[in-house]
C-alpha cells in the first residue's frame, strides 16, 4: 500500500501545490496513515500466525522492514521535491514574455 501510494501521489503534490512545505506536509500525512494502516495490516496478520511480514521472534528487530519504508519516504519526498521543480520551471518558462519579431 505505501508503495502505491509513493508512485501516485507525491509527484502530482509537489507539482500542483505552489508551495513546497504545504505539499511535503501534506504527503507526510498521507504517508503517516498509510503507514500506519499497513503496519497494523502486518501486526493483525503476525499475531494470527503469519510470519511474512514480520520474524517470528518478537525481540528482534526488523531492520530490512525499517530499511524499505525509510527508502519509500525519501524516495516519496524527493518526487515532491520533483514536482515542484518541474512546476517552477513550467512557470517560469510561462511568464517569460515572448519575442514576435525575431
Amino acid at each position: 500500500m505505501e508503495l502505491i501510494v509513493m508512485v501516485l501521489a507525491p509527484l502530482p503534490l509537489g507539482y500542483f501545490i505552489r508551495q513546497r512545505i504545504v505539499a511535503y506536509l501534506v504527503y507526510v500525512g498521507l504517508h503517516s496513515f498509510v503507514f500506519t494502516f499497513q503496519t497494523m495490516t502486518l501486526t493483525k496478520a503476525w499475531v494470527g500466525g503469519d510470519t511474512s511480514g514480520f520474524a517470528k521472534d518478537p525481540d528482534s528487530v526488523d531492520w530490512p522492514y525499517a530499511l524499505v519504508n525509510l527508502v519509500i519516504y525519501g524516495v516519496g519526498l524527493g518526487l515532491v521535491a520533483l514536482g515542484h521543480r518541474l512546476a517552477e520551471r513550467r512557470r517560469r518558462r510561462a511568464s517569460a514574455p515572448v519575442d514576435l519579431a525575431v
